[in-house]
């Protein structure tokens, strides 16, 4: 029995040596990330049910379970309906279609992946950029039968939005066109023309069958007139990751304090982007305070060197004050802070912005009161024309500039994701409303000069009482937010600029004047003023005329 179990014990050391190693390589892998959308029906979660399949990644009683299911539920006449792999709500199931975003993960012997499944109907176009917030790539699913349709061109679009460099069009149902390589010609032509005018430049075409897995994984015999790669195949060469940003000094949110006990204080996060080293002189955001990393603390032991996407805790060389929310940033190379920022939004409730009313802003591991001050535009995202600024509604893009509480750590989205995309939520219903992307930091030399619109405030539509609480209410509100603010009202001007006129339509008229060029001074020197006086139909008002019947303020209207 002793020899037997002496014989037995290097076998399995063998074996434990060989899963070992099997991890290893795993780990070593590089990670893709790419999302599947398109518009419905076009077989997006078929065709991540076919990679799932091919590459071995089910395990029996999955495989049990998918042939069970596809006998009863499923949409396919014969054989197994891949779909059911991803859709896995009951409503999918019920009505063949994609609801909400699925995420999946196999491997290849070169790479691992994780897909996202988006949903192709216009009503759940807020999921599919969910799913593309963190994709490196996408794949447009064409219906070979239909062509490129409107949701086709919408989901091209938000993924170019949101940063995606790399599109594969692939070009579905090819069995059921009969293998056409002059019906791939013509939606590759269709679609090199929609991406021309929408400045998409980097896309590859792929003819395919999901269900009958020609060019997904293996090279069918159907299409011997295209030479390219499979879709596997261009998956596992495409480069992998975010690109790199201009300026890849260390940056790290501060996700929590880690504080275990008396003798350890710890900073833990995810590195947005650059390198950390012990030794390495950082700066504390929004405070400025200088110090120095001491360590570089993981569940596996301390690192000498610590890369974009761990998850680390730095330990400090000196007491400083940081805390959830504030920035860890290389000395050379600190993001700005901005009170103020433009940015591309993308609108994800039923019910309309609001322009003026205080939202949530998260952005990384700051929150923030915001509110949006004006849209410039909105962008239609399937004629791709610019239209009027007005309130956005669900599934509308537009360019808006936001003003904050204050001022936050931040970078553009085109340098880095992490620090350069937020989203806006609700401070009723806690529900997120919109994702967006910055385009451009604003400091205080960017704020609007002589003039500009919305500077001066003429209060209507209610009594001079109304008026005025109304006034002093916003009053509180600017000055909350260290915005400079001052009320003209009938108690102000009688009291002081107009003491020596009485009520004679003249005087009146002289009130006026005087309260038009006080309020146009007091602009210039960037106060914001909150005129509470009734004025004559047709006298010029010089600013923006609000119905404080018909405000939408509840202590949170920011102007």
């Amino acid at each position: 029995m002793a020899t037997a179990l002496r014989e037995a014990r290097p076998e399995r050391e063998t074996a434990r040596a060989e899963v070992e190693a099997y991890l290893l390589a795993n780990q070593a892998k590089s990670l893709l990330r790419f999302l599947t959308c398109g518009s419905v029906d076009d077989g997006k979660s078929t065709l991540i049910g076919r990679l799932l399949y091919d590459s071995k990644m089910l395990f029996e009683d999955q495989l049990a379970a998918l042939e069970a299911e596809s006998k009863r539920i499923g949409t396919q006449p014969s054989g197994l309906d891949f779909a059911l792999l991803v859709d896995g709500l009951a409503a999918e199931r019920e009505q063949g279609i994609t609801i909400d975003v699925a995420y999946r993960f196999f491997a290849t012997d070169k790479r691992k992946f994780i897909v996202a499944d988006a949903p192709g109907h216009e009503q759940y176009t807020r999921n599919m950029v969910t799913g593309a917030s963190t994709a490196d790539l996408a794949i447009i699913l064409i219906d070979a039968r239909k062509g490129v349709l409107p949701q086709t061109r919408r989901h091209s679009v938000l993924a170019d939005l949101l940063g995606i460099s790399e599109l594969v069009v692939a070009v579905n149902k090819m069995d059921l066109v009969d293998y056409s390589q002059t019906r791939f010609e013509e939606i590759a032509s269709e679609y090199r023309a929609f991406a021309a005018e929408a400045g998409i430049d980097r896309f590859t075409f792929i003819p395919l069958s999901g269900l009958e897995g020609d060019n997904v994984t293996r090279r069918g015999e159907s299409m011997p007139w295209y030479g390219g790669p499979t879709l596997l195949e261009h998956l596992e060469q495409v480069p992998a990751g975010q690109k790199e940003a201009r300026s890849a000094g260390l940056l790290m949110p501060v996700q929590w304090v880690n504080r275990p006990d008396q003798s350890f204080r710890g900073y833990a996060g995810t590195l947005a982007r650059g390198r950390a080293r012990p030794g390495d002189e950082v700066v504390i955001l929004p405070s400025g305070r200088r110090t120095r990393i001491e360590r570089i603390v993981t569940f596996d032991g301390d690192l000498d060197l610590a890369l974009p996407g761990q998850s680390v805790t730095f330990t400090f060389a000196d007491e400083v004050d940081c805390s959830r929310g504030d920035v860890v940033a290389a000395v050379d190379s600190p993001p700005p802070a901005a009170d103020r920022i433009e940015a591309s939004l993308v609108w994800m409730a039923g019910e309309p912005l609001v322009p003026g009313r205080s939202y949530w802003l998260k952005i990384g591991t700051q929150t923030v009161p915001a509110s949006v001050a004006r849209i410039d535009e909105t962008r239609d995202p399937v004629t791709l024309e610019p239209g009027e600024g007005r309130p956005l509604e669900l599934n509308d893009i537009g360019r808006c500039e936001i003003l904050l509480d204050r001022a936050v750590a931040a970078t553009l989205y085109a340098d880095n994701r992490g620090l350069g995309r937020f989203i806006l939520i609700d401070r009723a219903s806690n529900a997120t409303v919109a994702a967006g992307m910055v385009e451009r930091l604003l400091d205080r030399a960017d704020r609007p000069q002589e003039g500009e619109h919305g500077r001066i405030l003429w209060l209507t539509g209610a009594s001079a009482s109304g008026r005025s609480d109304f006034a002093r209410k916003a009053q509180q509100r600017l000055q909350a937010r260290g915005r400079p603010s001052f009320v003209l009202d009938a108690a102000a001007l009688r009291d002081g600029l107009s003491s020596d006129l009485g009520t004679a339509p003249e005087d009146e008229a002289e009130n006026r004047r005087r309260v038009r060029e006080v309020a146009r001074l007091m602009s210039r020197a960037g106060v914001t003023v909150l005129v509470a006086l009734e004025m004559p139909e047709g006298e010029e008002k010089p600013g923006t005329e609000l119905d404080v019947r018909s405000a939408d303020y509840e202590g949170d209207w920011v102007i």
